[in-house]
């Protein structure tokens, strides 16, 4: 008889302990062990919260270990309860070391299996009881993640009754659920305290807001709403920096004179799109669709048009804004030179209208539902032992449980935004409809995204400075881990997992859509980096791009109005401050709408931020290394960005990968 040296290591997350009998069997090349009950004499409760305790297995020689499977039973008279296990690690008596990350709760008395942690693509898993394992696990995997329509033309999402019926695996943590649970309570406080008098206009026209949950960007945000500069700064460095582009041509609908005054200027407007010095921010997204009514009121929403001049000293100012698409005597332009409320009315609607195409398109779709297609077809279809499950699966950490909840609470016929927000009701759909057709590979990827809008060299663009060195530090990492997995394009092509991944991804993500670009197959393994450097990068660095900051900027509500109660002014010359003052939102909406994008921008004490591993996956030295070189170029330039920021009048933090978690988790 051999004996088997086998340590188990329970999770360090709240209340993952078991006090149930475990068993084990070892699983090998040449046989398998016998069904033993784990028990160590100095450990009378082995498998505590964190503990890490080693038995013995006695049995014949087994060979190269494939698998090891675990099952628990309650003792006599006491009841049975989850156990969290993190991983197994076996040593052979011929001192062979393997470890079986498991990661997963048990919670009932079946038998469950785990492979050794050495990466198998399909290809290469070449024993019978490794490949009918993964053909079971797969079997099973495609049960428990189904694919859902929550609404037709956008994307779909997993099957579910409720929260609790998710897969253990990927439901928040006991720390993540009660810290969720008192944020929003403490938001419930925030919105009952606010919504007694948010704001008012006052005799100087500086707007005062009684909230008491300050950051230094809403104080900045206070002072400096009104001022053209900070206006046209949102668009570069806001919650929304990737809708700018380049204007090389007016649009045909936005007849702006080629004599309209440009600041520090004395050239055309054509001159200067030819300098290369004009932008425009178009909301076409939003045109025509029936704004929402809220408290019995007719709210109004308009699909802008702005266009934004570079001057000599760099500065962005905004210097024509047309409020619908339809050019006409009743949707005029309006100017800078405009009379104060006129110009600051046509900007208050801008930025209502952002705050839909944010939260609509550039936020919940474009990462939060992205994110969950890209999670539901990587647990469908990827068996834990396969490379890119073990690379992607710390991205999807508390994603499908939060998007859940965002359908429940936000999106819903009885949701937040849905009552609340003028692009909420029957305008919903519609805008999130349009804004998946109008999605495109290259406008996932930052380096090709920039590029198409022209965005390169325009000064003072730290979203784009930040992700494009994160973009790079992530393409170099994700490049060194498949690449060492996948030696050759036949590789890639042969991997039927991976070809079933995308194939899911291209059909429930973007429903089939040819014109999006997103490759149905993968044929090459430089199509394949670019592709799961873009899953990464979404999931990480571009949501907290466009979620970290919503409280922010959103937390003084007149520049970010989540919706507005007057129709916009058809002629000049018609607007007050107590046109603007009633234009604005009710105090319950302005209420909801603050404690909302509050609560959106809270972490757990429980975060995983980027660039850290703490399960351990990966077992082989090559993606071990690249990981810790991954987390030491990140933390170089997490420096970079503090030393950048501390010349700033207003910071742009919210790229730090200190600051950054790993998933959509919030």
């Amino acid at each position: 008889m051999s004996k088997y040296q086998v340590k188990v290591f329970t999770s360090e997350r709240a209340l993952p302990a078991s006090f149930n009998q475990v068993f084990i069997k070892l699983v090998g090349e040449n046989g398998e062990s016998s069904h033993t009950m784990l028990k160590n004499l100095l450990q009378p409760l082995p498998f505590l919260q964190g503990s890490v305790v080693t038995f013995n297995v006695s049995c014949s020689s087994l060979g190269k270990l494939i698998l090891i499977e675990l099952d628990k039973k309650p003792l006599p008279l006491t009841p049975s309860n989850a156990w969290l296990p993190a991983k197994v690690e076996v040593v052979s008596p011929e001192g062979d070391t393997y470890s079986f990350p498991i990661y997963r709760w048990i919670n009932d008395k079946e038998v469950h299996r785990f492979r050794a942690a050495e990466a198998l693509k399909v290809s290469d898993d070449n024993h019978h009881l490794g490949r009918y394992d993964r053909e079971k696990e797969l079997k099973f995997r495609a049960e428990e993640y189904c694919w859902s329509e929550y609404a037709a033309g956008i994307p779909h999402c997993i099957k579910t009754e409720n929260a609790l019926s998710l897969p253990p695996e990927v439901q928040f943590s006991f720390t993540k659920k009660s810290e969720f649970f008192l944020t929003s309570a403490f938001g419930y406080l925030l919105l009952v305290f606010t919504a007694k008098l948010i704001f008012h206009l006052k005799k100087n026209h500086s707007s005062e807001s009684i909230t008491k949950n300050k950051t230094a960007v809403s104080e900045y945000v206070q002072k400096h709403w009104e001022e053209d500069e900070f206006f046209a700064y949102q668009f570069l460095n806001g919650v929304n920096p990737i809708l700018i582009r380049k204007c090389t041509v007016l649009p045909d609908n936005f007849p702006v004179p080629d004599n309209v005054v440009l600041p520090q200027s004395k050239n055309s407007l054509r001159k200067e799109m030819k300098k290369g010095n004009i932008y425009l921010c178009d909301y076409k997204n939003l045109k025509d669709v029936k704004a929402n009514i809220i408290n019995g009121k007719q709210q109004y929403l308009t699909a802008p048009l702005v266009l934004l001049y570079k001057t000599p000293n760099d500065k962005l100012m905004p210097v024509a804004i047309q409020l619908n698409q339809e050019p006409g005597a009743d949707n005029p332009i309006f100017y800078p030179n405009d009379s104060k409320y006129d110009w600051l009315t046509a900007k208050t609607f801008v930025r209502s209208a952002d705050f839909s195409e944010h939260q609509l398109n550039v936020h919940l779709l474009r990462t939060h539902l992205l994110a969950e297609v890209f999670a539901v077809s990587l647990l469908r279809n990827f068996p834990m032992v396969h490379p890119l499950y073990k690379l992607l699966v710390p991205h999807t950490r508390y994603n499908l449980q939060i998007n859940h909840l965002a359908r429940l609470l936000l999106i819903s016929p009885t949701g937040v935004f849905t009552q609340f927000s003028a692009s909420g009701g029957d305008a919903m759909m519609p805008i999130l409809q349009r804004s998946l057709k109008s999605v495109t590979y290259s406008s996932l990827c930052v380096p090709d995204s920039i590029a198409e809008r022209g965005m390169g060299k325009i000064p003072n663009y730290y979203y784009r400075d930040d992700a494009l060195r994160l973009w790079d530090i992530t393409l170099k990492f994700v490049d060194g881990v498949v690449k060492y997995y996948y030696k050759s394009d036949s590789d890639v092509k042969k991997d039927s997992e991976l070809q079933n991944w995308i194939g899911d991804i291209f059909e429930h993500g973007f429903l089939s859509n040819e014109a999006s670009g997103i490759p149905r197959q993968f044929t090459k393994v430089v199509d394949l980096v670019k592709f799961v450097t873009m899953v990464i990068f979404t999931g990480s660095f571009q949501h907290a791009a466009v979620n970290s900051g919503q409280y922010d900027f959103g937390a003084w509500m007149p520049n970010t109005p989540i919706s507005l109660q007057y129709p916009p002014p058809t002629t000049k010359g018609k607007t007050s401050e107590d046109t603007l003052v009633a234009t604005l939102p009710d105090r319950n909406t302005t209420a909801l709408g603050i404690s909302t994008v509050w609560l959106l921008s809270r972490q757990s004490s429980d975060v995983v931020k980027v660039g850290q591993y703490p399960e351990d996956h990966f077992v082989e030295k090559v993606p071990r290394k690249l990981m810790a070189q991954f987390k030491g170029e990140l933390d170089i330039v997490n420096k970079i960005m503090e030393v950048r920021n501390r010349n700033l009048k207003l910071k742009y933090e919210y790229l730090q990968p200190e600051l950054v978690e790993n998933s959509v988790a919030i």
